[in-house]
């Protein structure tokens, strides 16, 4: 008998059912590619969705399940409270960077409704995306200072403007020099001396928590550690760097004669000097990795490694006031051989462009987020023809860095140490001045006769912690500020915004 493979052809149900399957599955994926896809485009993840967001915080992300028509997204997306930005797009993913940073103590609702993908105009009846709704948090803004009345006096001390609260961090026995806020907001370094004490050469490092809850709340208890002692070196000025990872402390060894240069605290490592050339102020760069130092008749850029060779150096310079956010551009001073001060803008494209040139001092600069404007301290001198004495009163004022065009925001009267820090959103200025007959209880304007110098009366000068509330308009560069600056109840020195 002849075997014939033809004769058994679907002879097996199985062989029938599985061809049943493919020819209806067939159908179905023609009818698919022939009429598209039909399910409604949607966004698969907002990166900032329910985040607490800071100003280090620099774009969002919206991915989508499919390619987008960009146009549509882009007209319809919405964000309560108005934020500002630019978008951009790789391919289903687009990015919206914020043109300021988020208002701090805000909650904000991104929307998006009524977009479709790239391919709905080729499909009959075309559906939108699937309506989204996403929410982010800004924390709340606090401050700290170093306290300066009664029992708060050179105490590291927290104060929460929204709720108005204050919390004291050390206890009475420690005098607080200096202080760097870490940027979780978690400690605070700060170097101190014993308060019996006067003198600066026993300064040792601590931390103490801030006490800052999950719900962004002052209830926890500080906890005080010492980082580093004062047995074996003297300590003087120290800096944090951005990212918390890192200390740097100038240190003159009190056993080896003329050992004097920078000391590098990484985490929880014993302090390791980096044996370079010794100089005079410094901080760390935007990104951590190395520090600005002024050495001889300039300032040098140094990694943070032992004996290393300068990345850069600026010979024209004395020092260096700030860097701005980016950390391409920075703030320096020339000290001129007619004896006047220079305010200078560098870039890392080689740019050195003199924005002022005054008689007075220089005693602060710091670029808004935007990096639009330069906001520095600056002085008249000023001579006092009764006392035959020259006196220097500073001043607030704003610099527009693509026009270097000075204006001037506030008067301050005549004092020795003033200091003042833009708030991260770029919102306010925080500063303290000396206020003649300062009310405790007063939360009003600076007294006119302290806003122009005049010390009419023989009473104490207070320094009072004072907030300037800005507008900066994005569109036209120019600074508005709201009528009158705002005197806080809480005086002091030193006042720092928390990042």
């Amino acid at each position: 008998m002849q075997f014939s493979p033809r004769s058994k052809l679907f002879s097996q149900p199985i062989d029938r059912y599985a061809i049943g399957v493919i020819v209806v599955l067939s159908v179905m994926i023609a009818v698919l590619l022939w009429s598209g896809d039909r399910t409604a485009p949607q966004v698969r993840d907002f990166s900032w969705q329910g985040q607490k967001v800071d100003a280090t915080n620099v774009s969002f992300t919206l991915t989508f399940n499919r390619p987008m028509d960009r146009d549509s997204v882009e007209k319809n997306l919405q964000i309560e409270p108005p934020l500002a930005g630019k978008i951009s797009w790789s391919s289903r993913r687009m990015s919206y960077t914020p043109l300021a940073p988020a208002i701090y103590g805000k909650s904000y609702t991104v929307k998006l409704e009524n977009a479709y993908d790239r391919f709905s105009s080729e499909i009959s009846q075309k559906k939108p995306l699937k309506p989204f709704v996403g929410s982010f948090s800004t924390p709340n803004p606090y401050l700290a200072y170093i306290g300066s009345q009664a029992d708060e006096k050179g105490r590291l001390i927290i104060y929460d403007p929204q709720r108005k609260e204050k919390k004291i961090l050390t206890p009475a026995e420690l005098r607080v020099l200096d202080f760097r806020i870490y940027p979780d907001r978690q400690k605070i370094l700060f170097g101190a001396i014993k308060a019996n004490e006067q003198s600066l050469i026993d300064q040792k490092l601590y931390t103490v928590t801030t006490g800052i809850d999950e719900e962004d709340k002052l209830t926890k208890v500080p906890q005080l550690e010492t980082i580093l002692g004062n047995e074996d070196s003297q300590n003087f000025k120290f800096d944090l760097s951005p990212d918390g990872e890192n200390i740097l402390v100038q240190r003159l060894s009190r056993k080896q004669v003329g050992l004097y240069g920078l000391w590098l605290i990484q985490g929880n490592n014993p302090p390791k000097p980096l044996e370079n050339q010794p100089g005079g102020d410094f901080m760390f760069t935007p990104d951590s990795s190395s520090v600005a130092i002024a050495q001889g008749e300039g300032v040098a850029i140094l990694p943070l490694e032992s004996q290393a060779a300068p990345l850069d150096f600026l010979p024209r310079f004395g020092t260096v006031l700030s860097f701005g956010r980016s950390g391409t551009k920075a703030a320096t001073i020339k000290f001129n051989k007619d004896y006047t001060r220079s305010l200078y803008l560098v870039n890392n494209q080689g740019l050195q462009k003199e924005l002022t040139k005054i008689n007075g001092s220089i005693l602060g600069a710091q670029f808004d987020p935007q990096e639009q404007t330069l906001y520095c301290l600056l002085t008249d001198v000023e001579q006092d023809t009764a006392k035959n004495i020259f006196l220097e009163k500073p001043y607030l004022a704003a610099i527009n860095l693509e026009s270097a065009q000075l204006q001037r925001l506030l008067e301050l009267p005549p004092q020795r140490e003033v200091q003042f820090k833009i708030a991260p959103d770029g919102q306010a200025i925080l500063l303290n001045s000396a206020v003649p007959n300062a009310d405790p209880t007063a939360n009003s304007s600076i007294p006119e006769d302290s806003a122009q110098g005049s010390r009419t009366s023989r009473s104490p000068v207070l320094t009072q912690l004072v907030v300037l509330p800005i507008n900066n308009e994005q569109s036209s560069g120019q600074i508005n500020f709201l009528p009158q600056p705002e005197l806080l109840p809480i005086f002091g020195t030193s006042p720092r915004w928390f990042p």
